[in-house]
C-alpha cells in the first residue's frame, strides 16, 4: 500500500513499532513526538486501550487528524476517538452502533501478487484432487470436514516448523504423551495431510501446484471478551480472495465476509456441514467445471481487491481528512 500512497504525495513513516506482539501497548510520548515531526494525519493500526485513547486524544486537540484502523474486533471507543476508522469487512462494521457508520470506511486486505496463476486442468481421466488449506494455526486435524475423503491429496501451509519425518513423528510422540484425557487425540503417525511450514514466497508455489483451495472453519460459538460475535465470524476475506486470485476454485465455511465474495456454484463453493463438504468436492472433481469456476473466481477478485482499487479507498479518507485539518487551521489563523 506504501508506493501507491507515495505516489499520491504521501509520505508514510512508522512511529512506533512495539517490541513485541500486543494490541495494547503503552504508546506515552508517540503524540508529542508526532507534533515535533510535524506529522499531518496519525494512523493507529490495530491497537486500542487506555494509553492509545490519551494519544488519540493529544493529536486531536492539536488539530492532527487520527485514523483507527482494525480487521477483526469492535472497539467503539476507539471509534469514537478517532477522526475516522478504517474496517476491512463490511460485517464488521455492521457491528458497530449505527450512530457511528459514517466515520467508518471499508477498505479491503489487496491482493498483492495478482500475477500468481495456477495452471491449466490436468485431463478428464483424472478424478482425484489436490487441494490447498492456508492457515495462521497449526492444525492437526481439519474443522468440519474431518476425515478426508478418497483421492483427496491435501497440503495444509501453516505454522509448522521445519524439520525433517523423524524429527515430525518425535515431535507427534511427545504430545501425544503429554495430552490430556481432555485433549483433541495427537494422531500418531501423521495428520492424514501433507503439513508445510509458511513462507510467504513458497505459499505461492503450493497455491499453483493445487487444483482447489479450501477454507473450513470450526464455526462453535466463541466470542471475545464482552461480544456475543464469535472471533471466526469477523475474519477477513483476505485468504480467500489470495486463493480466488490465483485461479483456484475454492470450498469455504460460511464466514460472512465470505458471502459478499463466492456466488454458490459459479465462482466458488460455500459448505455448512460435511456433507455440503463432500457434494462440493465432487462438483469440482469434474476438471472442466473446475477450470469454469476457476477462471470465473480469479475475474470477480482481480480489480474488486485489488491493492490499487483498496488505496484508491484509502487515499480518499485521507484526502477528505487532509481538507478537514486545512478548514480548522485556517480557522485558527482567522
Amino acid at each position: 500500500m506504501l508506493p501507491f500512497l507515495r505516489a499520491e504525495g504521501y509520505e508514510p513513516t512508522i512511529a512506533f513499532e512495539p517490541e513485541s506482539a500486543t494490541e495494547t501497548p503503552d504508546l506515552s510520548g508517540v503524540a508529542d513526538r508526532m507534533l515535533r515531526q510535524g506529522v499531518s494525519i496519525a494512523y493507529f493500526q490495530k491497537v486500542y486501550g487506555p494509553s492509545v485513547l490519551e494519544e488519540v486524544s493529544k493529536l486531536r486537540r492539536a488539530g492532527v487528524p487520527t485514523i483507527y484502523g482494525v480487521c477483526d474486533r469492535v472497539e467503539e471507543e476507539m471509534v469514537r476517538a478517532a477522526d475516522a476508522t478504517v474496517i476491512v469487512t463490511e460485517f464488521l462494521r455492521s457491528l458497530h452502533d449505527p450512530q457511528l457508520q459514517s466515520r467508518i470506511f471499508i477498505v479491503h486486505d489487496g491482493i498483492e501478487r495478482p500475477e500468481v496463476r495456477r495452471g491449466t486442468a490436468r485431463p478428464a481421466s483424472s478424478r482425484d484432487l489436490r487441494a490447498i488449506l492456508v492457515t495462521s494455526s497449526r492444525l492437526e486435524s481439519i474443522p468440519v470436514l474431518g476425515r478426508l475423503p478418497r483421492n483427496f491429496d491435501l497440503t495444509v501451509v501453516g505454522d509448522y516448523e521445519e524439520q525433517s519425518p523423524l524429527a515430525a513423528l518425535r515431535q507427534r510422540l511427545q504430545r501425544r504423551w503429554h495430552s490430556t484425557e481432555n485433549s483433541v487425540p495427537v494422531p500418531l503417525l501423521g495428520y492424514g495431510f501433507r503439513a508445510k511450514p509458511w513462507h510467504k514466497d513458497r505459499v505461492y508455489e503450493d497455491l499453483v501446484a493445487a487444483d482447489v483451495g479450501i477454507i473450513p472453519v470450526d464455526m462453535r460459538p466463541d466470542p471475545s471478551p464482552g461480544s456475543d460475535v464469535s472471533r471466526w465470524e469477523v475474519k477477513s476475506e483476505n485468504r480467500l480472495t489470495l486463493m480466488m486470485a490465483a485461479g483456484l476454485p475454492v470450498i469455504a465455511s460460511p464466514v460472512p465476509s465470505y458471502l459478499d465474495v463466492i456466488v454458490h456454484g459459479v465462482n466458488g463453493y460455500i459448505a455448512h456441514d460435511r456433507a455440503d463438504w463432500l457434494a462440493a468436492i465432487d462438483a469440482l472433481r469434474d476438471p472442466a467445471h473446475r477450470e469454469r469456476v476457476g477462471t470465473t473466481a480469479r475475474a470477480s477478485v482481480l480489480e474488486r481487491f485489488s491493492m490499487q482499487s483498496q488505496a484508491r479507498r484509502l487515499l480518499s479518507v485521507l484526502d477528505a481528512l487532509n481538507v478537514r485539518r486545512d478548514e480548522h487551521l485556517q480557522r485558527g489563523s482567522d
